[in-house]
């Protein structure tokens, strides 16, 4: 909903008074981590959004510190480039997932992450959790997760035509030293910006002192901006973004040892780069009938495991790739906005095996075209309420990996809003129905010898729910959300079972919130707890792959305060509590019962006075040396059959950013 968290106007330097009261449109709903004010009214969805301020504060070096104080949002492994982001316990490949509005079509391989992207590069995060807008994208079966890099002009001031940011960080665990370089200005109407990054070090350990295998750091992260202003508004940017990843990670990249099953090595090289490139036309002088987007874009991600130097020798190549855009435009009419438009695109995943022995080869690919039109509307009916609402249309085209083709489409629709029933008390719901068609398969299981002949894949669709409502209670605001999730026929074939296989999943949740600011500084508390289902039993990691985990129930505080010498200290504390509703696939019974945890995480920052354009900071993270693994880690729940990979041990990391 329209929030602020506090944190964020911390960072900023604007934190209210305490005692001071917020109106309810900028009071703290349940699921939103701070303010990104609307430029129009009815802006209501429920989204959990990341500002610049919220991520200099969090400082975050991978996806699961980005959202550290969400007890909704878990992130599973401790390697970046195999962790995937789960929402109200729902796999993010069934969010519409977008980097500067760019669709991402990441699905390659089911042990390493979906999307890999460095924090660094963020302006910004948003997540529609659930209940997402039609012109959040198609595909948004669970809501929706938007990724916004840096512009020039977030970085210069008014009067600014050229700067720069060079930072240095040092971590302990692992001796992690990365370098970061940011030069960026504007001329006449052109604006450009430059970013590069590089990290590498060694194996991390755990709380125990021991090696985490396969967690060495060698990143490289770019980023590359132009754009043209005219004086008539009308703005062109281009824009590159890559991340590479190239170490040698657990043979399955996500799990640290699987006992039995065929002899494999412990290790092989991962070679991951992911590639994303915007063009995008705007206009920055709207009229109420004239507020365009325009965008092409192309999204790619390939893997490599190269193991011929390996007892296994052999080469697997996997790459996904999306050609998409949008055509849309923003009316301001008497009542409110209508965004309108169309989008589409054209995804194709790719294998090819090669056994270097023998010289078997086997390649593989599908594809899949959609086409989609879609109106939004954002109203304020009355002073005190907020309505919001939005179709869209999907058409697509899909062709197998036997050349065969099928042809769907179908409809979907959302609504939600929110009603002040008085200075202190605001209510708010939402509901959707989500026709996501037809899904690619993950690239490392598509097989030449399907047969689609037999049984059409069928159309995947989902229902989202939320009710929720915060009271503001002098300085103090308490909040709590419910929410469900239902996702029928979701894809989930295998090499051997078939293309057409499917599951269907259910999530159902609830959320509280306590927080408070004051002059200098903020409290936040949350508690979830999420339930997931596979097919109507308790979910588990592997037939859940794609699609949910075990999770339970997760408690998280948050704190800061900066104090009046200028320094600012803060952390916050995740706690994971014992969870024994869990599925063991291979038996049919009852899992292993996930162990609960700890985590406190603190900070120090300080900018001299004498050198304001200087930012210094020291972590402590995993302040206890606590054990443990991830709650979203794979294969926790089966039993002497797996040993899933484990976190970091206590880690200090240092950083000094200079600005120029």
């Amino acid at each position: 909903m329209k929030t602020t968290h506090a944190f964020a106007c911390l960072a900023a330097g604007m934190i209210p008074a305490a005692g001071q009261a917020q109106s309810n449109s900028e009071e703290a709903f349940l699921g939103t981590i701070v303010l990104e004010m609307p430029s129009v009214p009815g802006m209501e969805e429920d989204t959990i959004s990341v500002s610049s301020e919220g991520l200099a504060l969090s400082n975050p070096a991978d996806l699961s510190e980005l959202f550290v104080a969400e007890p909704t949002i878990a992130v599973g492994s401790s390697i970046p480039m195999s962790q995937k982001v789960y929402v109200n316990g729902i796999e993010e490949n069934n969010l519409a997932i977008s980097i500067d509005g760019a669709r991402q079509n990441n699905k390659v391989f089911h042990h390493n992450t979906t999307t890999l992207i460095d924090p660094a590069l963020l302006k910004a995060a948003r997540v529609d959790p659930g209940v997402a807008p039609a012109d959040a994208g198609p595909g948004a079966l669970g809501g929706a997760l938007a990724y916004e890099t840096k512009d020039a002009s977030d970085l210069l001031a008014a009067d600014e035509t050229f700067g720069g940011r060079y930072k240095f960080e040092y971590d302990s665990n692992g001796d992690i030293f990365s370098n970061s370089l940011t030069l960026y200005g504007r001329e006449g109407g052109f604006e450009y910006l430059g970013f590069a990054k590089v990290a590498d070090g060694g194996l991390r350990e755990d709380g125990n002192g021991d090696d985490i295998i396969g967690s060495g750091t060698d990143l490289l992260s770019g980023l590359g901006k132009l754009a043209y202003e005219a004086q008539t508004g009308d703005r062109v940017e281009l824009s590159y973004e890559r991340v590479v990843d190239d170490e040698i990670r657990p043979y399955r990249a996500n799990i640290g040892t699987i006992f039995g099953g065929r002899p494999l090595p412990a290790e092989r090289p991962y070679d991951l780069e992911r590639t994303n490139i915007v063009l995008s036309y705007s206009d920055t002088t709207p009229t109420a009938m004239w507020n365009p987007t325009a965008r092409l874009a192309y999204s790619g991600t390939e893997l490599v495991n190269d193991e011929t130097d390996l007892s296994t020798n052999s080469v697997t190549q996997g790459e996904t790739v999306s050609l998409n855009g949008e055509l849309s435009n923003r009316f301001e009419l008497s009542w409110g906005e209508l965004n309108t438009g169309l989008d589409f695109y054209a995804d194709e995943a790719d294998l090819d095996y090669l056994a270097i022995a023998s010289g078997a080869r086997e390649t593989a690919r599908e594809k899949l075209n959609n086409i989609g039109l879609f109106a939004q509307a954002r109203m304020e009916p009355s002073s005190n309420a907020r309505l919001s609402f939005g179709a869209r249309a999907d058409f697509q085209d899909f062709e197998g990996t036997d050349g065969s083709s099928q042809s769907e489409s179908g409809l979907s629709g959302n609504i939600s809003g929110e009603y002040d029933i008085s200075n202190e008390l605001t209510v708010s719901a939402g509901y959707s129905h989500v026709w996501g068609g037809l899904e690619l398969a993950e690239n490392y299981i598509l097989n030449p010898a399907w047969d689609y002949s037999t049984s059409d894949i069928e159309e995947v669709t989902a229902d989202n729910l939320y009710i929720a409502a915060n009271y503001a209670l002098g300085a103090w605001i308490v909040d709590g959300k419910i929410f469900a999730t239902n996702i029928d026929n979701a894809r989930a074939a295998t090499w051997g079972g078939g293309p057409a296989l499917s599951a269907d999943v259910q999530s159902r949740g609830f959320e509280l919130g306590l927080g408070t600011a004051w002059e200098d500084g903020f409290f936040r508390a949350g508690f979830a707890r999420i339930d997931t289902e596979i097919n109507g039993r308790s979910s588990d990691s592997y037939v859940g792959n794609y699609l949910t985990m075990p999770m339970g129930d997760f408690l998280t505080f948050q704190v800061a305060h900066r104090l009046n010498n200028g320094v600012l200290l803060g952390g916050d504390v995740q706690v994971a509590f014992d969870f024994d509703d869990t599925y063991d696939s291979d038996t049919g019974g009852r899992g292993a019962e996930l162990d609960g945890y700890t985590i406190a995480n603190v900070f120090a920052e300080y900018t001299p006075k004498r050198m304001d354009n200087l930012t210094l900071r020291a972590e402590v993270n995993n302040l206890f040396d606590e054990q443990y693994t991830s709650r979203a880690t794979y294969g926790q729940e089966f039993v002497g059959e797996v040993e899933p990979l484990t976190e970091p041990g206590r880690s200090i990391r240092v950083s000094a950013e200079i600005v120029f």
